[in-house]
């Protein structure tokens, strides 16, 4: 909890119901120029140039060896979510199972707009499967353990770059050392079977899979994360929170009332 929050809560202003419209109509304005913002920065997103890949991945996964090219599932757009997940760990990231918490309510849709999301990470596949099960999850999720993909993505680390301190990640050089980072990579492919990478984002960047985080940030309390470098630190598995407290329940309500 964060006790800054707290106290603003408690010396919030209240206003009368004119006065609350005509602020509420100010940040309306604010809300419609930054979704304006978000429909050009978008635009510009498809409009950046692509690199092709020339690399052969193949990936480890539930129907055998798959390609990069295979993971499309007949469809010509590719999302890839870069879950966090190493060969000797127990469980996967909690953030990104944060993430992956959004993807199977979401895949309907995708596929209805001709996307294909699949997670990738390097654990073998029967961790993977185990996880996967215990989570219940559906989506698609693969090992690329033999392959080179997540190193050549920028979400994995080598022994070498750890042991200076400094990795590449987020487009540029960060002076930390980590065996694993989020990310997302969206490929496209054309009907001659070229394909290319159009987009990678990493960092706060992979928050557009968080759905949950946008409701937070309606709420009177917003995230209410602590101020510290890793603000996921309250997450946990889905099956690894501890028991809700009850709610309270307001005196004369009608499970309590007085006559009961």
């Amino acid at each position: 909890m964060n006790t800054t929050i707290e106290a603003n809560i408690g010396n919030h202003p209240v206003v009368s119901g004119e006065q609350w419209l005509r602020e509420r109509r100010a940040l309306l304005a604010r809300e419609k120029e930054l979704m304006h913002l978000q429909d050009q920065v978008a635009r510009e997103r498809r409009e950046l140039p692509w690199e092709r890949v020339e690399k052969n991945y193949v990936f480890d996964t539930p129907d055998g060896h798959r390609t990069l090219a295979d993971l499309f599932d007949g469809r010509s757009q590719l999302l890839v979510q870069h879950f966090m997940f190493v060969p000797g760990w127990e469980q996967g990231c909690t953030g990104c199972s944060f993430m992956a918490d959004h993807t199977d309510g979401m895949n309907v849709h995708l596929a209805h707009r001709g996307i294909t999301l699949v997670a990738v990470s390097r654990a073998p596949l029967a961790d993977i499967e185990r996880f996967r099960n215990r989570m219940g999850w559906r989506f698609e999720w693969v090992s690329s353990q033999d392959s080179d993909f997540n190193y050549d993505f920028d979400v994995s680390f080598t022994p070498e770059a750890q042991a200076r301190g400094e990795i590449y990640y987020n487009y540029g050089m960060k002076s930390f050392a980590a065996e694993e980072m989020p990310g997302i990579s969206v490929f496209y492919k054309n009907d001659a079977g070229e394909i290319f990478h159009t987009y990678s984002t990493y960092g706060r960047g992979v928050e557009v899979m968080i759905g949950a985080y946008k409701m937070m940030d309606l709420m009177p309390k917003g995230r209410d994360e602590r101020d510290v470098p890793r603000k996921m630190e309250w997450v946990r598995h889905h099956d690894r929170y501890e028991p809700e407290p009850a709610a309270k329940t307001a005196a004369g309500s009608c499970c309590h009332s007085p006559s009961a």
